[in-house]
């Protein structure tokens, strides 16, 4: 398996990696919900690779797990990016 894992939120956050980061510290929230990203990313990551095996139906589950994952959380850098 490859060291970089694809659709990290480091990757997919460029240019707000320094407000990811506050956010990861300061909103309990939005860290777990990183956590939990980071989690069923690395499972897709893995089954993709082929080095864990999984149904389609559970590669289905986990990629929209993901997926809502990733709307809730670009939610919340969207509103912390905008003022007031």
């Amino acid at each position: 398996m490859s060291q970089h894992t694809p659709n990290e939120l480091s990757e997919i956050f460029k240019r707000d990696r320094e407000l990811v980061t506050r956010l990861k510290q300061e909103d309990g929230r939005f860290a777990r919900l990183a956590d939990d990203y980071h989690e069923v990313n690395r499972e897709v990551h893995r089954i993709a690779a082929e080095t864990e095996a999984a149904s389609d139906d559970r590669t289905e589950e986990l990629k929209k797990r993901r997926l809502a994952l990733l709307d809730e959380l670009t939610a919340i850098v969207s509103a912390a990016r905008t003022p007031g």
